[in-house]
């Protein structure tokens, strides 16, 4: 997998130690969610198909999603879109209500 260079996260670290166990468990699903979008974005853009890796077998679907998914992976981890923040400050603000 070529590595997509992305900008510093501007985010605190998804476990930081301050944060309660419901927090964890509200980020881990801000950044799930973030990642799921994100592959969703990178298949529409083409990104399974673009490097012409894959022989068109009937395997080719499967893996692809795979690589998707891990890509989108890797952006989270890296800090992202923002996406993610946004959603565990949503979900934390209704849990708090």
């Amino acid at each position: 997998m070529i590595p997509i260079p992305v900008m510093p996260a501007a985010v605190a670290p998804h476990h930081s130690p301050r944060m309660q166990g419901d927090d964890v468990r509200l980020r881990d699903a801000a950044r799930q969610m973030e990642a799921t979008f994100l592959s969703e974005m990178l298949k529409y853009a083409g990104f399974d198909t673009a490097r012409g890796g894959f022989d068109g077998g009937d395997m080719t679907d499967g893996f692809a999603s795979f690589l998707r998914e891990a890509q989108a992976g890797d952006m989270v981890d890296a800090g992202g879109i923002g996406l993610a923040e946004t959603l565990f400050n949503a979900m934390k603000a209704r849990a708090d209500a």
